[in-house]
This record gives C-alpha cells, structure tokens and sequence, in this order.
C-alpha cells in the first residue's frame, strides 16, 4: 500500500481530473517505467487510450511495454518530437504528462497538437523557468498546467474517491504496485543517487 497509494492517487488526478483523457486519445507519457509512469501507463491504458512511452533503455521500455505502452521512444537515442509526430501522422498529441521539466520542455512543447495540454508534474531534470506565454500561441493555443495531488485531495471525500479508484483499478489488473528496488534505511543516500540518476525502475523503498 505504501508503495502504491500517493502514487496511484496521483495517477488519478492526472487522467481524470487534470489530463481528462478520454478513449481514443493518443497521450506522451514521460519517465513512462517510473513509480507514477508505470501507473499512468497501465491507467491510460485501461480507459482506452493510446499510450506514446518515453524511456531512457531497453529495461526500461521493455516494463512500459509490459504495462500496455502502444508506442516507445528511447529518449537517448531519439528525437522525442520527431518520433511523436511521426507516430500520430504529423498531428501531435492533445495531452502529455511530463515529470521529467527542463530537459524535456522544449520537446513537449513541440510534440502538441493545437490547443493541446501539457501537464507539468515533475522536475527531475530541473524546473521549467521562463516560460514565454506568447510559445504557447504559437505553437496551437496549448494549455499548460502544474498540479499538485494536495489541491486536489482537500476533502476526506475527495481522498476516498481516490483511494476507490485507485483500488479499483488494482483489482481489475490494470494496474501493479511495481516495487523496482529495496533499500534498507541507512542506505537512504544510495537510494536518492539512483533516483535522481533515472536508473529505478518502479518505486523505490526504503526498508527500517
């Protein structure tokens, strides 16, 4: 449970409530065999989107794969943009949800389509500053959004619903908790230098 709520709950703000992807929709999910990537990926999936994966190995994009990625770009060796365009035959995608940030904001803003949402909900590469809103006429008219689950989740309502879909999705199968690593307390350092280097795959737990 530790290892899935925060994060499920926070896959369902993202499709429902912040994204509302509906069935047939292409989306860019980043950081795709992540904690929350696996989740969006398995979600996203489920509700009968089609899912554009961005990973940085082979390890990696075999997990989004395994979690119903439709389409997977390795963002060492490709062109992120270029890949998703040529994938949705030049139209881009209405809604990506990137974790990543600065390193791969430009790309997100190139791989939108008109009038498109980019829903900024990570930082690992770095924040996004300077953001020119005039970029976002020019590139369609796109939306951009920075949420957090705690303006969300403000009522014990809105936690339990979130909780129910999360569990939910679980027992359908749609979703795993996919625990990638195990740390034990006092390695806590170790643990947050592979974080922040992207080699985890999953969540990440720390043992007492």
């Amino acid at each position: 449970a530790a290892a899935l709520m925060l994060k499920g709950a926070t896959a369902a703000m993202l499709v429902e409530d912040c994204g509302r992807v509906e069935a047939g929709q292409t989306v860019l999910v980043y950081a795709a065999a992540g904690g929350v990537g696996l989740l969006l990926t398995g979600w996203l999936k489920a509700i009968g989107a089609t899912v554009i994966a961005v990973v940085g190995s082979e390890a990696k994009a075999s997990r989004a794969r395994g979690a119903g990625a439709d389409h997977v770009i390795l963002h060492r060796d490709e062109d992120i943009a270029a890949r998703v365009r040529e994938i949705t035959g030049g139209a881009g995608v209405p809604v990506i949800f990137d974790s990543v940030g600065k390193a791969t904001w430009q790309a997100s803003l190139d791989s939108a389509s008109p009038r498109g949402l980019i829903v900024s909900f990570g930082n690992a590469s770095g924040p996004v500053e300077g953001i020119n809103l005039g970029v976002l006429s020019a590139k369609g008219s796109l939306f951009v959004t920075r949420p957090t689950l705690f303006h969300y989740a403000t009522t014990p309502e809105a936690r339990q619903r979130y909780a129910d879909k999360v569990f939910a999705m679980l027992r359908s199968g749609a979703i795993r908790a996919e625990i990638g690593q195990r740390f034990p307390l006092e390695a806590v350092a170790e643990a947050h230098e592979e974080l922040e280097a992207g080699t985890t795959i999953g969540s990440t737990v720390l043992i007492p």
